[in-house]
This record gives structure tokens, C-alpha cells and sequence, in this order.
């Protein structure tokens, strides 16, 4: 029998004539992969307060039963300190389904906001996670700074904001992974890991993000692999436009990633890592390297590695135009989002051998 959720679902988009990808009335649940997902993967569903179908669930709790559905095998999800009361329920809840929670915050952003991190911390064990993913500098690097002082500002309060957190992860026994977010290159990254001295502070390795600033894929994972406590895996695609190159997530398998190589560089490191799908559903995103604002914080960046993701794009560019998702029906967005994130699940089991 379909579950209750993929009945409602099913139900609601085939009478509205956009039903894609998912079984029938009658179809098998599907089998899990060792998959997990990351929230922002179901991001539409949850904006639009997944149908009322978990009405009176925390956010976490409603990301579990939908992960559970679909067959993945965890959740990464941000937990915060008014989450503490529930977090047994949840590991309770992700225990009895054998799933893996791992929690989503940010690092102290001030000497005052330690307490904040530390009851973040305390929340995210109660749930059964034993590590946060993180980010320690704000947007993308092209975008959100206009110098390279600017930048340079930004790293040392990422490095100062997890100093203030190591003590905390020390006595609480948790660790932070922090994800490359379209703002360190590999040099940087590993610099503020060297800095920092913690073996509670590592990395959520993210197999797409670093090619926004001219970095091989494979290149990011092999560096980062020994440093790894999570990862962020997804398909990327590119096209070209004027400014330079669109950027969008497609489902497993559907863009240029070697997903099979990726996955083996991490799994080798760390056979125990989770792998997290972060196929978010949206508009492309526009990387302006033909406008020279997005140099200022990359100056002696080498001319060779913009050729080299110039050539991909013109090589592994993708001929039909991106969808624009913003533009299309709430119905439409929510049957894109659910048939990306099936797919993606089922190939990760079936190509990628992640069972």
C-alpha cells in the first residue's frame, strides 16, 4: 500500500495534471539508500507547510517522516535551542526507523553568543546527532564582498567565531563541519583548519559549490576528503549567459559531476561519512565571471583555472534553457522538487551502490 503521504500527494498534483515521477496508488514504498537528505532539498515542501500534513510536528520531525518515506537513510537539519525538549522524541523516533540525524547551526557570532551555541549543541545531541554542519562566512564570496580587505575581515571572524565554539565542542564531545560555501578556496580553507588546531572542527564537504570559484570537483574532494564529517552531494549543470556561466542543480546522474568518483574519494577517507543530497529546487544561479567585481576578492587566482571551468561549460553546457522555477505553478514547483529528490535517492542507490 502507498503511504499517507504519497497518496495525498499523488492524489493533488494528478488532478491538477502535473503528477511526475512518483508511484501510483498501489506502488512499493521505495528501498532505502544509505542516502541521507539535507533540509534544504525539500525546501518548497516545507515553505508551503508540506500540504498540512505534519501539522503540529517541529520542522525536524516532519523532515524525518518525509526522509523516511522516500526511503533515505538520515536527515541534516537545523536544530535550534527551543528544539532541546523535543530532541528526545526525535532520536526516538529516528532510532526505531535505524536513520542518522546530523544538525544544522551557526558558529557563536560574538564572546555573548556562546550560550546560544553551546544550548544549540545541547538540543542537537538530545535529537541523537553527534555533529552540526556549518558555515562561517556569510553569502557567496562574488557577491557579498567588494574587496579583497573585506574578505580577509570575513576570515578572521569565521577563524575567531570557531575558536569561541572549540570549547564548547571539547566539553560537550561534539564536532562541527564546516561546508565550503562558495567562499574559501581549497588553500584558505585548510589554512583556517591549520589555524584553528581543533580535531573537534572538520569539514562538510560540498562536492559542487567550489566550482563557482574555479575548482575541479574532484580536485576539492581529494583535499578535503581526510578532513571530512559530512558532505553535501548533488548534480550540477552548467550553460552559458552573458555574464558568464548558469549554475543549477539537477538530479543525480542528469549533470556533468563524476558522482562515481566523487563518492569514492569520500567513502574511501571515511567509509562511515554521510552522504547528504542537497539538490535544491530553484532558478539557476548566475556566476558573473566576465564582470570584474567577481575578481576583487581572487586576484592572483591563475588564469588557468578559469579556463579550465570555461572549457566544462562550453564543453558540458546544457543546450536546453534552465528552467525558470520561480515562474511556474506552486503545484509544479512541489512536483519537481518530490520527482528531483526520488530520483536522486534511486540513483544513488542503483548506479552509486549506496545501499
Amino acid at each position: 500500500m502507498m503511504n499517507r503521504r504519497r497518496a495525498i500527494f499523488a492524489l493533488s498534483t494528478v488532478g491538477a495534471g502535473l503528477f511526475v515521477g512518483t508511484p501510483l496508488l498501489g506502488g512499493e514504498a521505495p528501498r532505502r539508500t544509505r542516502m541521507g537528505l539535507v533540509t534544504y532539498a525539500l525546501g518548497i515542501h516545507q515553505k508551503n507547510s508540506w500540504g498540512g500534513r505534519h501539522s503540529g510536528l517541529t520542522p525536524a520531525m516532519a523532515l524525518l517522516e518525509e526522509a523516511h518515506d522516500l526511503g533515505a537513510a538520515g536527515i541534516q537539519v537545523e536544530i535550534n535551542p527551543q528544539d532541546l525538549a523535543q530532541g528526545p522524541e526525535l532520536r526516538r523516533k529516528a532510532e526505531g526507523w535505524q536513520m542518522y540525524i546530523e544538525a544544522s547551526f551557526s558558529p557563536p557570532k560574538s564572546a555573548d553568543d556562546v550560550e546560544r551555541f553551546d544550548q544549540c549543541v545541547r538540543a542537537a545531541q538530545a535529537a541523537g546527532a553527534t555533529l552540526a554542519r556549518t558555515v562561517i562566512m556569510p553569502g557567496r564570496r562574488y557577491e557579498q564582498f567588494k574587496s579583497i580587505e573585506e574578505f580577509h575581515a570575513a576570515e578572521r571572524a569565521g577563524l575567531q567565531a570557531l575558536q569561541w565554539a572549540d570549547p564548547v565542542l571539547v566539553r560537550r564531545q561534539f564536532r562541527l563541519a564546516v561546508e565550503n560555501h562558495k567562499d574559501q578556496r581549497i588553500s584558505e580553507k585548510l589554512a583556517t583548519l591549520k589555524q584553528l588546531g581543533s580535531d573537534r572542527v572538520g569539514l562538510c564537504v560540498d562536492v559542487g559549490n567550489s566550482f563557482t570559484l574555479m575548482e575541479d570537483p574532484l580536485e576539492v574532494a581529494r583535499a578535503y576528503a581526510p578532513f571530512a564529517f559530512s558532505a553535501h552531494f548533488k548534480d550540477q549543470a552548467v550553460q552559458e549567459c552573458f555574464q558568464g556561466f548558469l549554475f543549477a542543480d539537477l538530479p543525480l546522474g542528469k549533470g556533468f559531476l563524476d558522482l562515481a568518483a566523487l563518492s569514492r574519494t569520500l567513502l574511501t577517507a571515511n567509509p562511515a561519512l554521510h552522504l547528504n543530497l542537497e539538490l535544491i529546487t530553484r532558478d539557476p544561479l548566475v556566476v558573473p565571471v566576465f564582470d570584474e567585481r567577481f575578481w576583487v576578492t581572487m586576484p592572483d587566482l591563475p588564469a588557468r583555472d578559469l579556463a579550465r571551468v570555461i572549457a566544462v561549460v562550453k564543453n558540458a553546457g546544457s543546450r536546453a534553457p534552465f528552467p525558470v522555477i520561480s515562474q511556474l505553478p506552486v503545484e509544479r514547483q512541489l512536483a519537481m522538487e518530490l520527482d528531483n529528490v526520488t530520483q536522486s535517492l534511486t540513483f544513488a542507490r542503483d548506479r552509486l551502490g549506496m545501499i
